[in-house]
């Protein structure tokens, strides 16, 4: 059943409830997420927090149906959290409460656009963790602008607004030897983590890639 539809310059978003009532985000058609299987999105947040000391500032780039964020906000250490999120419907949908809410919690904070502008904004040293979660992972783009995101130059970017002692981690839905590259090249080293999941009824695997300054 739809709940709701939108069409952006990037395509169309469709938030539907399935047959047994999960939620799952698709855009142009691709599957995107849905909030049965979660533990990929969970680890995203977990992996970053087991690595800063203190995460006092934090970035999500990607909204998507607020599982991320939901993770950081478990951990009281965190001080604020800023979504960077593209599409603008995903946040009204969000703030209607078609999407359970994370955004009435006072640490979270939203600017709609894209995430490399986000970032590329922002000063030198103000972040303790970058987190990525805006596309399928540089594989399987959904939106072929994204590709950017994996690239050396942008993690360079990413790298440069980490304070001492910062992570980026960046999600994908396959494994990708070239973003493990790109990863261990700016910062050093990469820790890929696979996570195995239950696709409706299909065990997958995910992956998370990490770098810490």
């Amino acid at each position: 059943m739809e709940v709701a539809r939108a069409v952006s310059e990037r395509g169309e978003l469709v938030l539907r409830r399935r047959e047994g009532g999960a939620l799952e985000l698709r855009v142009n058609g691709v599957f995107v997420m849905d909030d049965v299987e979660t533990s990929s999105e969970e680890l995203l947040a977990s992996a970053a927090l087991a690595t800063v000391r203190r995460p006092d500032r934090v970035l999500v780039g990607g909204l998507g149906l607020g599982y991320t964020v939901r993770a950081l906000l478990r951990d009281v250490r965190l001080g604020a959290v800023v979504v960077a999120e593209i599409e603008p419907e995903l946040v009204t949908w969000m703030r209607d409460g078609l999407v359970p809410s994370v955004l009435d919690d006072p640490r979270v904070s939203v600017e709609v656009g894209d995430v490399r502008a986000v970032i590329a904004a922002a000063a030198e040293a103000s972040y303790d963790a970058i987190l990525l979660d805006v596309d399928n992972g540089p594989d399987f783009l959904v939106y072929n602008e994204n590709s950017a995101i994996y690239s050396a130059d942008f993690l360079i970017v990413c790298r440069e607004r980490l304070r001492a002692g910062g992570v980026l981690t960046v999600w994908s839905s396959s494994e990708s030897p070239a973003l493990a590259a790109a990863v261990e090249v700016v910062f050093g080293a990469c820790q890929v983590t696979p996570v195995p999941v239950q696709l409706q009824g299909r065990a997958e695997r995910y992956y998370v890639y990490q770098g810490a300054t």
